[in-house]
């Protein structure tokens, strides 16, 4: 895929899981630890997002959090272009800093 037709996205992921027992604590952990080893970025509590460079990466990295799912709980995922992502508004807080890094236009592809 030349640079010029590859689109970015970004994948969010939303998750609310039982940290009740010590089982389920471990759950989260495993499950949080597979979501920063497969490049998501925490945005805030339970909220992680991930860049994408097109559709076929889409499919793919769906594909493998669905493959890593936690057996109980809510997890929930979206995908918006790169220009809606960065159109999100901070009301509250200061940016994380993952999210001042900079956005794809920045990458270097090679």
């Amino acid at each position: 895929m030349s640079q010029e037709t590859r689109r970015f996205m970004r994948m969010i992921v939303f998750f609310d899981l039982p940290m009740v027992t010590k089982a389920e604590k471990k759950e989260y952990v495993q499950f949080r630890r597979f979501l920063l080893n497969d490049g998501y970025d925490m945005i805030q509590w339970s909220v992680y997002g991930r860049l994408l460079s097109g559709l076929d990466d889409q499919e793919k990295h769906q594909k493998r959090l669905a493959d890593n799912l936690p057996p109980a709980g809510s997890v929930r995922c979206m995908t918006v272009t790169e220009k809606q992502f960065a159109g999100i508004k901070l009301l509250v807080g200061l940016p994380r800093f993952a999210e001042k890094k900079g956005s794809a236009s920045q990458l270097l592809l090679f």
